[in-house]
């Protein structure tokens, strides 16, 4: 068992939350922090095409082979070692592409940490296609490959950083670069084209890589697929969209020739269903071709879809490799990021340095619940979840117990065009105070019976918990569904829909359908005295947006429509509109992590 003692023999500064006593072992032979970090900046080397890129090298100052750590991103490498003290959100020098994680750590533990620009970023070379582009993947194999002949390397690497950082280790694993040993994303999505339009839903989540990326030389990957003339018809008639063509930020972007602005989010508008760009970005294509180890790492977050990719990849016979899972709350989020490091240190070091700390002991999953602490669990959804249905009711309720009168005439609002109001009207439903505390862990989905009059439109939903005092929580789950991408009936599950994102098939006006719109699953426990809380609405943009004179794009989200459109929600005896919820009704306290303290 653990003890503070031989936690201190390791070199560790403190005791995580996240370790459990019964499970972490050989503490003391993990990596110490013994040695002094040397910055080699600027080193050039070769990619397989002549192309050059500049990397910074952080290793060991004592002479010897070390394992290598990879942290690939477009976000440039220069500001990862900046010495500034970790940030909080709130920070008005908090930046989210602070994210190839704590190099000193690692460093000073005897790994060598290399920070490259990928090619037409910073100083490198070459021509920037968009985050995640194939040349982008096969660049990272030439990277791990030079890394592993180095003076310096053992000739084992692997993979290490969060966020962009995190979702491209995976497609490099793809690549089979001989010399990676085992990746660690510390975020985690499967698949790309849901990150930015969320059931369908086309979001300016994206138009943030524009200012996060330092491209010297910007091309969009499009130009690479289709040719100049198939780009520029495919620009055209994108501006005709009447939700696009409402948008100056957009039309900016559609009518610049060359197509050198904003290459990525262009990139973006030109695909707006699923198909071969967002494959190409999709790591649940190629669960197949990844040998290493995956250690996969998310948060339970309203911002991207991250939870039910993260588990398709667990659940996937095709990832047949050694993994486990790690989901956290990253309410608390600090940057550069830390809060996994001794986590990281325990995997890295059992895959390139062959120290068993008892990780792979450990039951699969490790989940952070909300209101109670982490939790191990072994498969997902969990086997003994009770799915509870909280009924939509008259008068704005939730309630467990469904109408028993049919024909009721259903609730409604308007969603007002951008530029005509910025009045948000939304439909709220409330359940009674709890009872009892009553914990929710994994999937939840919406099954809504509605009528739209309009050929297509947009549904955002989103559940809160309600305090007595008033105050409301707003949880990660939110989700958003277009009206007309239709049902996969053969591939859903009533927890979890699957929708037809390569085509629109128009709604009938006025027609009553059965919509069925995934939500960001949950992992909470909901106090006694509280309420839930679920809002539908058409439009969810951030609340800066009426503040903000400049840059409304960002604060967008979920690109509005153009036309008035009148949602009617029908909620009796026949159609039985519902939020299902994912009841836990107890857990073992085996389960509950045995922290060290």
């Amino acid at each position: 068992m653990m003890s503070e003692e031989a936690l201190r023999a390791g070199g560790l500064e403190r005791t995580p939350g996240y370790w459990d006593r019964r499970y972490v072992k050989n503490v003391d032979k993990l990596s110490k922090p013994v040695h002094e970090v040397v910055h080699e900046k600027d080193v050039w080397m070769s990619l397989r095409d002549g192309t050059r890129i500049c990397c910074d090298v952080f290793r060991p100052a004592a002479a010897g082979k070390y394992p290598g750590l990879l942290s690939w991103s477009a976000y440039g490498k220069t500001i990862q070692s900046m010495k500034r003290g970790s940030q909080p959100p709130e920070s008005l020098v908090f930046d989210h592409s602070l994210e190839a994680g704590d190099i000193d750590f690692f460093v000073r533990r005897g790994y060598v940490f290399v920070i490259p620009d990928p090619r037409g970023i910073g100083k490198s070379e070459g021509e920037f296609y968009g985050i995640y582009n194939p040349q982008e993947q096969v660049d990272i194999y030439d990277v791990i490959e030079w890394m592993a002949v180095q003076d310096w390397c053992s000739g084992g690497v692997g993979m290490i950083g969060y966020s962009y950082f995190g979702i491209i280790q995976c497609l490099a694993a793809a690549q089979q670069p001989p010399s990676l040993k085992c990746v660690m994303p510390l975020s985690f999505t499967d698949e790309y084209y849901q990150h930015g339009n969320y059931g369908g839903v086309h979001n300016t989540y994206m138009t943030m890589y524009w200012e996060l990326c330092p491209a010297n030389n910007p091309k969009p990957w499009s130009l690479k697929m289709y040719g100049e003339d198939k780009v520029k018809a495919m620009m055209e008639e994108r501006a005709k969209d009447p939700d696009i063509a409402l948008n100056s930020y957009f039309m900016k972007m559609l009518t610049t020739w060359p197509p050198n602005y904003h290459t990525f989010y262009l990139d973006y508008l030109l695909h707006p269903d699923e198909g071969p760009f967002w494959a190409q970005r999709s790591v649940r294509h190629l669960y197949d071709k990844i040998k290493v180890p995956v250690f996969l790492n998310s948060a339970f977050s309203p911002n991207g879809r991250w939870v039910n990719p993260l588990m398709r990849a667990f659940n996937s016979k095709a990832l047949d490799v050694p993994k486990r899972v790690n989901l956290e709350d990253y309410s608390e989020l600090e940057l550069p990021y830390r809060s996994m490091n001794e986590e990281c240190l325990r995997w890295y070091d059992l895959w390139l340095k062959g120290v068993d700390s008892g990780l792979m002991e450990e039951p699969p999953i490790k989940l952070k619940i909300m209101g109670a602490g982490y939790r191990y669990e072994k498969e997902w959804p969990l086997a003994r979840t009770q799915w509870k249905k909280l009924y939509l009711r008259s008068f704005n309720r939730l309630s467990w117990d469904v109408d028993c009168e049919p024909g009721l005439a259903p609730d409604a609002f308007v969603h007002n065009p951008p530029n005509v109001s910025s009045e948000i009207q939304v439909l709220t439903y409330t359940s009674p105070h709890l009872e009892r505390p009553m914990e929710f862990t994994g999937p939840v989905a919406l099954h809504l019976f509605a009528a739209i009059d309009a050929p297509d439109a947009n549904f955002i939903v989103k559940m809160h918990e309600l305090y007595p005092n008033g105050e409301r929580h707003y949880m990660p789950c939110w989700g958003a569904l277009k009206a007309s991408r239709p049902l996969v009936e053969a591939e859903s599950k009533p927890w979890l829909p699957v929708h037809d994102h390569t085509r629109s098939l128009p709604v009938a006006p006025g027609e009553v359908r059965e919509y069925v719109i995934e939500l960001n699953p949950s992992a909470r426990v909901f106090k006694p005295g509280n309420r839930i809380q679920l809002e539908i609405s058409a439009m969810d943009p951030s609340p800066h947006f009426r503040q903000s004179w400049t840059g409304k794009v960002a604060n967008m989200g979920p690109v509005p429509g153009a036309a008035s459109v009148c949602y009617r929600i029908y909620r009796d005896a026949e159609r039985q509109s519902h939020l299902l919820l994912p009841y836990i009704p107890g857990s073992s306290a085996d389960q509950w992590v045995q922290s060290i303290e």
